[in-house]
C-alpha cells in the first residue's frame, strides 16, 4: 500500500478502531515533519491543530503507528523515547554526538551485508535490527581543543 493514511485506517480497521480526527492529527504532523520528536513535541504541534488532542492520545497513536509500521522508536541516547516516521522510507542507523545530541542518518550497504552475514553465521534470519553509534561530532570535538 502507497498511501500511509489508508495503510493506517486499514490498519485500525482490522482491529476495530476508527482513524479519528485526533490520530489524523498526530499521523499528518508526524508524516509532514519527518523529526525525531517526542511524544511531548508532537503533542505540542497538535495541540495548535486541535487545542484538545490530549498528551495521553499522542501517545497511544505513537504506539499504534509503531505497531502498523509507519513509526519506529528511537532511543538515542538521552533517556528521551523518540519516533520516527518509517512508512516507505529506507532502512538507515544513527550517530550521535553525546556532547550536543547531534544526530544523523546513515546507511551504508557494506554494513547491512556484514550484520546480514552476521546472523546467518549465529543461525538467525534478521527481520530487523537498529544501530546506534555514539560519539563526539567535529564540532564538539573542536570546542574542546
Amino acid at each position: 500500500m502507497k498511501d500511509p493514511i489508508e495503510a493506517f485506517r486499514k490498519f485500525l480497521a482490522d482491529k476495530n478502531q476508527k482513524l479519528t480526527p485526533q490520530r489524523q492529527v498526530v499521523l499528518r504532523i508526524f508524516m509532514d515533519r519527518h523529526d525525531h520528536m517526542t511524544p511531548e513535541e508532537l503533542h505540542q504541534l497538535g495541540r495548535e491543530m486541535d487545542p484538545g488532542l490530549g498528551l495521553a492520545t499522542v501517545y497511544r497513536t505513537l504506539k499504534l503507528l509503531e505497531e502498523a509500521g509507519l513509526a519506529r522508536e528511537l532511543r538515542l541516547g538521552d533517556g528521551v523515547a523518540r519516533y520516527e516516521y518509517d512508512f516507505g522510507r529506507e532502512h538507515h542507523d544513527h550517530i550521535i554526538c553525546t556532547a550536543c545530541k547531534r544526530n544523523i542518518e546513515v546507511l551504508d550497504p557494506r554494513i547491512e551485508t556484514l550484520q546480514e552475514a552476521l546472523a546467518r553465521r549465529h543461525g538467525f534470519e534478521l527481520t530487523g535490527h537498529k544501530m546506534i553509534l555514539y560519539g563526539l561530532c567535529q564540532a564538539c570535538r573542536e570546542d574542546g581543543e
